[in-house]
């Protein structure tokens, strides 16, 4: 099994831009998963901006739901995988899974179970959204929950685990 890197911070916080340098510090061919959504024209113009960041050594792999099925032979034989995010991933899953969440953290340990069949170094980023106030509606506090448990869960098993603020990354484990 590759080493897992767990990255998480807010929005903007350039946690996506330090998982992407941790990376591409490794040798050879490198996957980014994507877990976005096409949805419109802002999107289309994020993701077109996005991959004319990584470079010529990336592939990707866009993936919403089945990580499991598909990321352990997508990355076989790269030199390191980037899964961005975790939170779109959650998201993608909640309502592919009709608002529940048991069936949705079913997912996460089915994904971490399936963590050794990866040999690469996995970074995985995640949103922090547990530091603002208690959302005041079901849904969005049935989300934060989900992704505080998804979050505690990845973290609990990855190797490093980092929080980014402001664009400084802060070493947790």
């Amino acid at each position: 099994m590759g080493q897992l890197i767990y990255v998480s911070g807010g929005a903007r916080s350039g946690k996506s831009a330090y998982a992407q340098q941790r990376a591409e510090a490794c040798p050879g061919d490198l996957l980014y998963v994507a877990t976005a959504g096409i949805h419109d024209a802002e999107m289309q113009a994020r993701v077109q901006k996005h991959r004319g960041e990584r470079g010529e050594r990336w592939t990707t792999l866009e993936e919403p739901l089945d990580l499991v099925g598909r990321l352990p032979q997508a990355g076989a034989g790269k030199g390191a995988i980037l899964l961005d995010c975790v939170t779109l991933w959650l998201t993608n899953l909640l309502f592919d899974r009709g608002e529940q969440s048991d069936p949705v953290l079913v997912e996460i340990d089915r994904f971490i179970a399936a963590l050794p069949q990866i040999s690469a170094p996995l970074f995985v980023v995640s949103n922090e959204i547990g530091f603002g106030i208690v959302p005041e509606n079901r849904l969005a506090r049935q989300f934060r929950d989900l992704a505080g448990t998804a979050n505690q869960r990845l973290a609990r098993v990855a190797d490093e685990a980092w929080l980014v603020v402001s664009g400084l990354p802060l070493r947790l484990k």
